[in-house]
Formats: structure tokens, C-alpha cells, sequence
């Protein structure tokens, strides 16, 4: 737990320093380097370990959060895509099927899944009222996993889960929930002290709610992952935490929805 808490204590400041005081372009280049970390390391966990293969996937994963942030335009994704196919085929045919066809669509799935969902936060970032939002997509599911951890620790009695994490309780998952939906509210507030701006409380009770269930669904999902392969954290890159995945498993799914509910019911206004 001391750990745990350290890493926090370090990490949490350096995010709000790329989100809020850094040039703009560093939030991709953040969001590159979680991208290509976790697409490593989940690369890893299902024993796809080819060198050049995991280079390739991984600066595939670099790639896709400045697509997204100068606009997806469609020839250059379409560039980076054929080039990325190119060489992991010339790299599959080389090795004279030692190279499964499975491995390279694990490969790609996890490049593009990892990469896409996590450049939400990047999205999220162009808008207009980038300064009002940025902190949600990630903020959101850290908030919600600390709160199931230690309401589930603490008042946890009934597992959920048993054969894919045993930890997980039905008392932690409801304690995230309520966290979540608190700690929106609690947020709203915030902006709306320090801006002026009119915050629509429902809407972000809404964004903790649906946010707080994607985060657990998340986190399942990348259990769901390791379990079967008998490995506890994808690395140990970020002590007390595991690997970037193991923190950023929930964002990956909770961003994305956070994203659509921006779009669709923006939970700030000015004047």
C-alpha cells in the first residue's frame, strides 16, 4: 500500500501538469507513451514476445493518439496502417510460421484497441471547453477503482466474481458507484466555483454512474486477460500499481464513454 500511495503521490501531479500547464501536444504524447506501454505489455502477457514484431505494434500504438489529435484524417491513418500491415507480414513470412496469424491479430487488436480507447482523453482535449472536461476520463475510473478497492477491503462480504477476481466484491462495486457519482458532482461544483460555468448536476451524476459501471467492467475485461495465463499484474513498471494496463485498464473502457456522454448531454455551459 505504501507503494501504492507513492506512485500516486507522484503520478497524479505529473497528469494534471500535462493536462493543464504543458502545451496542448503533450496530452497525445502522454497519452502515446501509455499506449505503447500497455500494448507491450499486453503483448507480453499472451506470450508474444517476437522483438521487431512488439516494435512494430508499439510504435503503431505511438502513432494513433497525433492521428487522432490533428484530426484522424483518413490518408494518413491509411498511410501508418499499410506500412504497420507491410512489415508484420514481411516479419511473419520471414520466420517460417514460427509467426502465428493468431499473434499478429492479437497484436493489432490490442494496438488499435488500447490506442483508440485511450485517445478519448486526446478528444476530449480539442474540444472547446477542453479545460472543463480533460480530468474526467481519467480521473473519473481512477477514483471509482480506489473506492471499490477500499470499500470492498473494508465492508466487502459478498464476491461477485469468483474465478476472475476474487477480490472483487458486490459491497466494493456499489461503494465505486457511489464514489464515482460523488466525486462528479463534487467536480462540477469545483468548475463551477473556480469558473463561473453552470454545471448540469444530473448530467454528471449520470457520468459517475455510467462511468463507475464502465470502470468495473474494465477492470474485469483485463482480469479476464491475465487470469487464465496465472499472472497477477501485466508488469512491474509502477510499483504497489503492477503496469500501466493494471492502471489504466479502467480508463481504456471508461474514457470512451465519457467521450459519448460529452457529446451527447455536456454537463457544462457558459453564462
Amino acid at each position: 500500500m505504501r507503494n501504492r500511495i507513492i506512485v500516486a503521490c507522484a503520478g497524479v501531479p505529473a497528469i494534471l501538469l500535462v493536462l493543464y500547464l504543458l502545451p496542448e501536444p503533450f496530452t497525445p504524447a502522454m497519452i502515446a507513451v501509455l499506449s505503447a506501454i500497455g500494448t507491450y505489455e499486453a503483448m507480453g502477457a499472451m506470450g508474444m514476445n517476437h522483438p521487431r514484431l512488439a516494435l512494430y505494434t508499439a510504435a503503431l500504438a505511438m502513432a494513433i493518439p497525433f492521428w487522432v489529435y490533428f484530426g484522424e484524417k483518413r490518408i494518413l491513418g491509411l498511410l501508418v496502417l499499410l506500412a504497420y500491415l507491410v512489415l508484420i507480414f514481411l516479419e511473419a513470412f520471414a520466420s517460417s510460421f514460427r509467426v502465428k496469424v493468431e499473434k499478429v491479430g492479437a497484436a493489432f487488436f490490442f494496438a488499435l484497441f488500447i490506442a483508440y480507447c485511450l485517445s478519448s482523453v486526446v478528444r476530449v482535449g480539442n474540444l472547446y471547453l477542453r479545460d472543463y472536461y480533460i480530468a474526467l476520463p481519467i480521473f473519473l475510473p481512477f477514483i471509482v477503482d480506489a473506492a471499490a478497492m477500499l470499500t470492498g477491503m473494508h465492508l466487502g462480504r459478498r464476491s461477485i466474481t469468483p474465478n476472475l477476481s476474487p477480490h472483487k466484491t458486490l459491497e466494493g462495486c456499489i461503494g465505486g458507484l457511489v464514489f464515482g457519482i460523488a466525486a462528479c458532482l463534487l467536480y462540477g461544483l469545483g468548475v463551477h466555483l473556480v469558473t463561473g460555468a453552470t454545471a448540469n448536476y444530473y448530467f454528471l451524476a449520470v457520468y459517475g454512474l455510467l462511468g463507475g459501471i464502465m470502470t468495473q467492467i474494465g477492470d474485469l475485461a483485463f482480469s479476464y486477460i491475465k487470469r487464465p495465463r496465472k499472472i497477477k499484474d501485466f508488469s512491474g513498471l509502477l510499483p504497489g500499481h503492477g503496469g500501466v494496463l493494471d492502471r489504466f485498464d479502467s480508463v481504456i473502457f471508461c474514457a470512451p464513454l465519457v467521450e459519448l456522454l460529452i457529446h451527447y448531454f455536456p454537463a457544462f455551459r457558459l453564462g
